[in-house]
């Protein structure tokens, strides 16, 4: 019988060599190159030429569709990020740090959408299905009818998902866990991670159930696995939170049926994950009034106006180059407000340290915060609180203008309703919206900005608003 053919292949990124080497060419890491022999099964080298494919019926864009378009999970936050709901026939790869909450929030979304009357199949790789059964019992969920299983061959899975009525929802837990007959290789590996993945999705677009499936995480938070699973997928969620807070947050990473800019949040307690409909007073909670060095800031995260407070710590630096400390916000940005502070404002940070941090462990990508961070920093450098009832929002130019930035109507609202009395924003962004009860004090130049910290700091009370 004839020796099937090996290959060698990186298990983090995919790529394949003839040989092995020690590092991998593409994605640079050390020691990931394994052998494996050639696939045979999905996901394979193309099988013997002359093999005739069969026929397939074309369909119309003008058809019918009689199925609804998507089903609730009852997990608000949830079918915020999914986009409203589960569409018939997705496949999401949902990712995080151990213990975040991952296989926590999963039950909990099964186990409401079963009461109304769903099939929902649960399948765990990991755990035995008494651990599973004990983590139900733990969130009082131990009514529900959930379908469980501890499996772990993707063919005897699907064919039990096969039989009887199609599960509206089929939860993976986890895809690196899974292995299938038709590859040669150990589980984890990326060509079984592939080929597992690719007959999951293959039964979900011919079956219509909606899958999830369950990500490991690499130490630099990326999913682990090749990344062609992620290209597979219709949905990419990325499950975050920081071990100091009792809060986590979903984040679309990818998705085909909705926004990539919403979050769901959710706070870690006793019973389970607990939906946050306002973020804000959560990220808010606990600020500390009138010290020098904080900012609010009026964010947006998707369509959802998010409040969230910026530290900043300027102080003397005994080191040759001083030390930037960034968290939850882009170094590169926080590199470049400073340059400008310095370039425009006269404002000299060359010989100190700055440590600059968002409040409560969000990570923050508009650059509408690039207002909010200038005026920190100003703020802990000469000493000077800020108004303790005023927000900011606005992006920086290289020039020292403070450009517009989209949404301000939502930004305005949100801080209205929190009891914020003032706004620092955009010179441009006065007409676009204005609500009742709060001050706007636009701002053209940046220097016009710190001037009033200044000014205010000479007089020993916080920054005045102007019209």
């Amino acid at each position: 019988m004839a020796r099937s053919p090996t290959s060698f292949v990186c298990q983090s990124c995919g790529a394949a060599y003839t040989r092995w080497q020690g590092k991998c060419d593409s994605c640079g890491a050390w020691n990931t190159i394994a052998e494996e022999s050639a696939a045979t099964g999905v996901g394979a080298r193309p099988g013997k030429p002359g093999k005739k494919g069969r026929t397939f019926a074309l369909a119309g864009l003008d058809g019918a569709n009689d199925d609804a378009p998507r089903t609730q999970t009852q997990v608000g936050e949830l079918d915020r990020v999914f986009g409203g709901g589960l569409v018939k026939g997705s496949v999401i790869l949902i990712g995080g740090d151990p213990g975040i909450g991952k296989s926590t929030l999963l039950i909990q979304a099964s186990a409401r959408l079963a009461r109304m009357g769903h099939r929902v199949v649960y399948i765990s790789g990991e755990e035995a299905v008494g651990q599973v059964r004990l983590r139900a019992e733990r969130l009082g969920l131990s009514a529900s009818p959930v379908e469980l299983a501890a499996e772990t061959n993707v063919e005897d899975i699907v064919a039990t998902l096969s039989e009887g009525a199609t599960p509206r929802l089929v939860v993976i837990d986890s895809i690196q866990t899974m292995w299938t007959e038709t590859v040669e290789s150990a589980p984890g590996t990326v060509s079984q991670v592939r080929s597992a993945a690719q007959v999951l999705i293959r039964h979900a677009k011919k079956s219509g159930a909606a899958i999830i499936l369950v990500g490991h995480v690499t130490k630099d938070g990326q999913i682990a696995g090749p990344r062609v699973v992620e290209h597979m997928v219709d949905a990419v969620m990325s499950f975050e939170g920081e071990g100091g807070h009792h809060f986590r947050i979903l984040r679309a990473m990818k998705n085909r049926f909705g926004p990539t800019d919403e979050i769901g949040v959710f706070e870690m307690t006793g019973k389970g994950l607990r939906e946050v409909p306002n973020p804000s007073e959560l990220f808010l909670a606990g600020r500390d009034l009138g010290a020098p060095g904080t900012a609010v800031f009026a964010g947006m995260e998707g369509t959802r106006p998010v409040l969230v407070e910026i530290q900043a710590l300027v102080a003397a630096s005994s080191l040759g180059t001083p030390r930037r400390a960034v968290v939850g916000w882009d170094p590169a940005r926080l590199a470049m407000v400073l340059a400008v502070l310095d370039a425009h404002c006269g404002i000299r940070l060359g010989g100190h340290d700055v440590y600059l941090n968002v409040a409560g462990g969000l990570r923050i990508g508009e650059p509408a915060a690039d207002l909010a961070v200038a005026a920190a920093l100003v703020s802990s450098l000469s000493g000077t609180p800020l108004p303790a009832d005023a927000v900011y929002f606005g992006e920086v130019s290289l020039s020292g203008a403070v450009r517009p930035v989209a949404q301000t109507a939502p930004r305005l609202k949100e801080a209205g309703k929190l009891g914020f009395a003032r706004a620092v924003m955009p010179d441009t962004s006065r007409g676009d919206a204005a609500e009742p009860g709060l001050a706007t004090q636009t701002v053209g130049h940046l220097s016009t900005m710190v001037a009033d910290i200044a000014a205010a700091g000479v007089a020993g009370r916080p920054p005045e608003p102007r019209s």
